[in-house]
């Protein structure tokens, strides 16, 4: 995941409601969507996602008084940091179980190249920073 997409997720207004909502206690999906006024389709689907990042985890699965199994989802983040530092955009998560999870890219100025009758434009555009496992795989492929 880039920093943009770990922002993204976070600050999505649905995303956001459920991690605070799951941060003292676990919630039942049906619960959160009551509460949080938020569709029961849109309040599963952001659940898949943030279980998928690890952002949330179920941690135990109940009956209803009607015999329906329900699962219980309780956040795993703890706090999340957004810097913008000497030109990185980087993302930190950390978990309550103590791991740091680090999303880090480098912005570089680029010039976009013109239509026909239009100026040069400028604007931003990340790119990924490479570890060196990576760039040696990159290596052996091209040769």
């Amino acid at each position: 995941m880039d920093p943009i997409d770990a922002c993204r997720l976070i600050m999505d207004t649905y995303a956001a409601k459920i991690l605070v909502a799951c941060a003292r206690k676990p919630k039942h999906a049906l619960e959160l969507s009551k509460r949080l006024d938020i569709p029961i389709a849109a309040c599963y689907r952001r659940i898949h996602v943030l279980e998928r990042a690890g952002l949330i985890k179920a941690v135990s699965r109940a009956l209803t008084q009607q015999g329906k199994r329900i699962v219980l989802y309780q956040s795993m983040l703890k706090n999340a940091y957004i810097f913008f530092e000497g030109g990185k955009l980087r993302v930190r998560f950390q978990m309550v179980t103590g791991q740091v999870q680090d999303f880090g890219g480098e912005w570089k100025e680029i010039k976009l190249i013109p239509e026909e009758d239009e100026e040069v434009v400028t604007g931003l555009v990340m790119t990924k920073e490479k570890d060196e496992k990576s760039e040696d795989k990159e290596d052996e492929d091209q040769t």
